[in-house]
């Protein structure tokens, strides 16, 4: 048993030997192109997985199917939020070759250390949830397996493709992006069959529009699935040994790669989003089911009016969404921890105690969708603090080098940290009176 398996693990270490020796040839410009990006090809499409997770689905289809096309405009700041965040978290970690918990824990005051790690805790957690109960439900729903044990096959699942990191990165940064494509795919399909309305598409895109209360406690709820805090932990941590820079040029040059990726793959989650909302607000919000509040009733409601092809893609893409993005939810658990206060738990560990509290709204029959939403607030919440120890520690000269930010940088950074800082105390105020 152990031949084959030690056989996988030398051809792995093969592969990643292959990517790491074709990155080389790429920053001393031997190749050119295409070729020369494929090495560099990975940690962007991981991180990205975070931006179309199940509670994308909740948040963008209850927005379109409610509000139309108005709300497209807080996908598109929220993805270019994201671009610049994913960006800023990727060079930390090229830049310093350490992740941003690492760096917060050596900087900053041990009980600031604390507060940190809990509150990332609860964002990693929260974001489990959604992304346990998403494939969950596309399980029960396109294969009518019972809530309780889809829960459970998702968990195993889960922990089966995990089991993927001991033999490199490079297995499962594949595994993660073709997860990423086969999701992009689907919407592709689903733009097909909704027949959008272009015009409205691009209007609503980047004209901004508010309108009560219930919209703007969705738009938070899109930006905290979108803009997610334990991805831009995450994605430092990928880039941090990922090509490892030996002098300032070649971190300039990966940073450029990096950078590349980052704009591919935000830019399919980008669509993804975009394409969720548009959708619903084509099919439903316009054939006046504009009270379609969770993704049952979505499933239901697409088979009639566009037919059971679109309601069964909608299933899959819900389906790999769920899968790929708990995986990563899991690794981003694991940065968290092992960051902030310098230890790991198994993954099988990690992975039963985030499966519990799914385990737990099956079994009392909570609605999953209302769920989702409410995690996607929790994750909007929790994302200011990421967002502040990345912008300060990356305008820091002495801690980046030739990467450290520059000024239009660190102020649209902190303009997109104030926008969300904004959205966040008048969603509290608006609760409370």
């Amino acid at each position: 048993m152990s031949q084959p398996n030690s056989f996988a693990a030398r051809k792995a270490r093969a592969a990643e030997q292959r990517t790491v020796s074709a990155a080389r040839d790429a920053i001393n410009g031997k190749t050119k192109g295409i070729r020369a990006l494929l090495p560099f090809i990975g940690p962007a499409f991981i991180a990205s997985i975070a931006y179309v997770d199940p509670g994308n689905f909740a948040t963008n289809i209850q927005s379109g199917a409610s509000f139309g096309y108005k709300m497209l405009w807080v996908v598109v700041l929220a993805n270019l939020m994201a671009m610049l965040l994913q960006n800023m978290s990727g060079k930390l970690g090229i830049a310093t070759g350490k992740s941003l918990p690492e760096i917060c824990r050596e900087y900053m005051s041990p009980w600031l250390t604390m507060v940190m790690w809990v509150v990332s805790e609860l964002a990693a957690m929260a974001t489990d949830l959604a992304e346990f109960l998403g494939a969950t439900l596309a399980l029960n729903l396109l294969a009518g397996i019972p809530m309780f044990y889809a829960v459970i096959i998702t968990g195993v699942v889960t922990y089966l493709i995990l089991l993927m990191e001991k033999y490199g990165f490079r297995p499962l940064e594949k595994f993660i992006a073709a997860f990423a494509i086969l999701i992009g795919l689907c919407y592709i399909v689903e733009t097909l069959l909704s027949k959008p309305n272009f015009g409205q598409i691009a209007y609503h895109s980047v004209v901004p529009w508010l309108g009560n209360k219930e919209s703007i406690l969705l738009a938070v709820g899109v930006i905290g699935a979108t803009v997610m805090p334990h991805a831009i932990y995450l994605h430092s941590s990928l880039t941090q040994r990922r090509i490892i820079p030996r002098n300032d040029m070649e971190k300039i040059k990966i940073q450029k790669y990096s950078t590349m990726e980052i704009l591919i793959a935000m830019a399919i989650a980008g669509f993804v989003n975009l394409a969720m909302m548009y959708m619903a607000a084509s099919v439903f919000h316009t054939s006046g089911n504009s009270d379609i509040a969770d993704l049952t009733t979505a499933y239901h409601t697409l088979t009639p009016l566009l037919g059971s092809a679109a309601a069964s893609v909608f299933l899959i893409s819900l389906l790999a969404s769920g899968i790929s993005s708990s995986v990563v939810g899991t690794m981003a658990g694991q940065v968290i921890m092992q960051g902030f206060v310098g230890f790991t738990i198994p993954v099988w560990v990690r992975r039963l105690v985030t499966m519990l509290p799914s385990v737990i709204i099956v079994a009392l029959g909570v609605d999953p969708t209302m769920t989702l939403v409410i995690s996607q607030v929790i994750l909007s919440i929790v994302l200011p603090f990421p967002i502040i120890a990345l912008i300060y520690f990356t305008q820091k000269k002495e801690l980046m080098g030739v990467l450290t930010n520059k000024r239009i940088t660190t102020i649209l950074s902190s303009l997109f940290a104030v926008i969300i800082l904004g959205l966040n105390v008048w969603l509290v105020v608006q609760t409370l009176i």
